[in-house]
């Protein structure tokens, strides 16, 4: 197959749709930011009319603008939630401290700061990431990210995420990302966020954290099961 990260069912609704998100692991997630922008463009493309989207979560609804349209890629702006439960820790993973933040954008996040040496030793970030994403500390699991602040304006994330592995982009890793280096990393509150995927967009306000990223089809196919 195509191959993803994850899968979303969902069910049309007058303002857009109501998604479930499963894992690659099978485990259902509370929210996906990608998914949500993945869905948002399916429903615009079936309702060129519809500009504004809401997508309905288990962990609320995510009200989305389409901003631009290039051929099939669509761009959207995303409100999602405002972070909750921002605190600095140090746990033992991997045979090592580990300084780290700990938040929720509607999903656990777990983000370390101000390590470049992991940006280049791949292994050292393949043995710590699955170390933090199933801590002790992290009942139900979390996603991991590392990140770097290249100006107060750009930082650089690479993903574990909870229940898939290491993977290319997060929606909701680039805002938790960004907040964390806005608190605690010296990067202002809007910033570009560069993954292995691409680059995203997040400015957190008081009313919660824009997301602005593009999405596109790429295929199109019907499960007979």
């Amino acid at each position: 197959g195509i191959g993803a990260d994850g899968l979303v069912l969902y069910t049309p609704t007058a303002a857009g749709a109501d998604m479930t998100l499963f894992n690659a692991d099978g485990g259902e997630a509370e929210v996906s930011g990608n998914a949500v922008r993945c869905l948002a463009a399916l429903v615009a493309r079936e309702r060129p009319d519809l500009r504004d989207v809401v997508v309905q979560t288990a962990a609320g609804a995510i009200p989305l603008r389409l901003v631009e349209t290039v051929g099939e890629r669509l761009t959207f702006e995303a409100l999602m939630r405002s972070p909750t439960g921002i605190r600095p820790r140090t746990l033992e993973a991997a045979g090592e401290m580990v300084d780290v933040v700990e938040l929720s954008v509607g999903n656990p996040q777990c983000i370390v700061l101000g390590r470049p040496d992991l940006l280049v030793n791949e292994a050292q970030w393949h043995r710590l990431g699955p170390a933090l994403a199933t801590h002790a500390a992290f009942p139900a699991g979390s996603n991991v990210e590392l990140v770097e602040v290249e100006s107060p304006s750009r930082i650089r994330i690479l993903i574990w995420e909870r229940g898939v592995g290491p993977t290319e982009a997060s929606g909701t890793g680039a805002c938790a990302s960004a907040v964390a280096a806005a608190a605690y990393g010296g990067a202002s509150r809007d910033v570009d966020v560069v993954s292995p995927g691409g680059t995203q967009h997040v400015t957190w306000t008081d009313d919660g954290i824009l997301l602005t990223g593009w999405a596109e089809v790429v295929m199109v196919g019907r499960w007979h099961g």
